[in-house]
């Protein structure tokens, strides 16, 4: 299986940093980073300085595993799509993640984590235009709407996520309906609504070889 389905802590313990796929428990005393922060392994304490090609790998491999450990093949496919489109190749390849479907989910606090999210989408939980989409990598366009699969199991899975993320900020381009429970995306992402501290030109530098 090309995808990993491990522990997802260790992937944050890998990387040195927080990458935020147990939604709100990384905020809480429970974080594996905050715990045990160095990198998983017998040996991984012991691990010679990294070279430039490994920390332009690393950079990529966190952006990948923010957004849901995205394959290989599908990460190749979004740079490509960065490159042939107008704009900052980093700021377009961003945009692109941004609008997947499990990206809004999560960003609008519809899901738990990550995973979660991921989960939802995959087993049809959710409708684009009244239209049921079971795509995670599904990109989203400005007017878009969000609903929920009639289903008393769906509102009631999606109604506690978004009760457990209250306190979440969501970022200002997603408009979200508590009561129906909907989203709505109101604008394209920009670069600012990225906050995770990536180095996309290392990105782009390691891709463009």
């Amino acid at each position: 299986m090309s995808r990993y389905t491990g522990p997802v802590c260790k992937l944050c313990r890998r990387e040195g940093m927080q990458l935020f796929l147990k939604g709100q428990r990384c905020f809480s005393d429970k974080c594996a980073v905050q715990k045990r922060n160095y990198p998983p392994g017998q040996h991984a304490q012991r691990r010679s300085k990294a070279t430039d090609y490994g920390l332009r790998l690393r950079e990529k491999q966190k952006l990948k595993r923010i957004y849901g450990n995205i394959t290989e093949k599908q990460f190749r496919n979004y740079f490509s799509e960065a490159e042939r489109r107008q704009g900052n190749t980093g700021d377009v390849l961003v945009q692109l993640l941004e609008r997947r479907l499990d990206s809004v989910v999560i960003s609008g606090g519809l899901a738990l984590s990550r995973t979660h999210a991921r989960h939802l989408v995959n087993h049809g939980h959710f409708k684009v235009n009244g239209r049921r989409v079971d795509i995670a990598s599904f990109q989203l366009r400005p007017g878009d709407v969000i609903t929920l699969r009639d289903n008393d199991k769906t509102r009631k899975v999606v109604t506690e996520a978004l009760e457990f993320n209250r306190s979440q900020t969501v970022p200002d381009w997603i408009s979200v309906d508590r009561t129906a429970p909907s989203l709505t995306v109101s604008s394209l992402p920009t670069r600012e609504h990225f906050t995770h501290p990536i180095q996309l030109q290392m990105i782009i530098e390691l891709c463009s070889r």
